[in-house]
């Protein structure tokens, strides 16, 4: 029986990964899907829309047709229906915030993970001296640009928990740390008969407000201005915490689960959702490198499986869990009172 050959084939195409990532973080800052929304291009018109040097362009753009990003027929490119739906700004289910964040800042801060690897410590803006999140929340334009890369990282995930939590039994939620609103945004427009809103520092609420007018539902969505770690959360039918606990260490995290819990009625439901590792910790790649950009970024967040957050909420006292995944990479705990 003939043995399979062994190369490097792999080892050389993850090693180099980051070439192909930086070129479409690149095509994403420079807006090339949005210019192609309004109509297929040539090279030389599409590298007079995006000022590229003449040098660079062909290259570039052929680079994105072999990753998969851009189609060219004949001479002209044009977006593939993945790029024109979630990366034309113009459209409201662009996710493209995440990833002008991850090429404005994660991108450099990457590159110090061997330090972060040795001492356990963040290599982000903390190493150059900079408070990155009190400089963000003082700057009305990066928190907007941050908040929008949250809807970004959620929207997706929030459409399935709209359609796969029994939202029939429940008629009040609160989005905790949420940010723009997109979670709260996508359950409202689902579910005609509830009420709810989003919980955030005082500083968001005209761009949660701004989003929720926008999207139609403003009149059923308020905003509850708080610190969650120094004010009780709002009182609701279900509350729902997206890519908050990662943030925090274990004891953080436990101090959020019981206040979540102290806020429901009896029979009410958390929803935890993030990028949950599997539970025998082997699959999940996405899960494990959002781990370790907790690492980069935080002083104790740390990702978990569906089995580490069942047995902490069980500890605080919920009595049912379930763990459901979602979209790509993430799925939801969740937990009944």
């Amino acid at each position: 029986m003939p043995t399979r050959q062994v190369t490097p084939a792999n080892i050389l195409h993850l090693g180099f990964g980051f070439w192909g990532s930086k070129t479409l973080l690149s095509a994403v800052e420079l807006g090339l899907f949005t210019e192609l929304a309004k109509g297929p291009l040539d090279r030389e018109a599409l590298t007079k829309r995006l000022q590229l040097h003449p040098r660079s362009a062909r290259d570039f753009f052929d680079a994105l047709v072999a990753l998969g990003m851009v189609k060219r027929t004949g001479a002209r490119y044009a977006n593939t229906p993945e790029t024109a739906l979630f990366l034309d700004r113009a459209k409201p289910s662009y996710v493209g915030g995440i990833l002008e964040m991850a090429n404005a800042r994660l991108y450099r801060f990457w590159g110090s993970l061997t330090e972060g690897l040795r001492t356990g410590m963040p290599q982000n803006e903390v190493n150059t001296g900079e408070d990155f999140f009190g400089a963000l929340y003082a700057d009305p334009q990066r928190l907007e640009g941050f908040l929008k890369a949250m809807t970004s990282l959620s929207v997706g995930s929030a459409r399935v928990i709209a359609k796969k939590f029994p939202w029939k039994k429940y008629r009040t939620f609160t989005d905790v740390g949420c940010a723009q609103g997109g979670v709260a945004v996508e359950i409202a427009l689902a579910h005609k008969h509830l009420t709810g809103g989003g919980m955030d520092l005082p500083v968001v609420r005209p761009v949660f407000e701004a989003y929720a007018q926008a999207r139609g539902v403003a009149q059923r969505l308020r905003f509850h201005p708080g610190d969650f770690f120094k004010h009780p959360l709002p009182k609701s039918d279900v509350i729902i915490m997206g890519h908050i606990l990662h943030d925090w260490n274990l004891e953080e995290k436990m101090m959020l689960l019981r206040k979540a819990y102290d806020a429901l009625p009896a029979n009410g439901a958390l929803i935890v959702h993030e990028a949950l590792i599997d539970d025998a910790r082997k699959q999940n790649a996405f899960g494990f490198l959002m781990s370790l950009n907790m690492l980069i970024e935080t002083p104790g967040g740390f990702d978990f499986t569906g089995a580490d957050c069942r047995a902490w909420m069980k500890e605080v006292g919920f009595k049912r869990t379930r763990v459901e995944r979602l979209a790509g990479p993430d799925g939801m705990v969740v937990g009944f009172k």
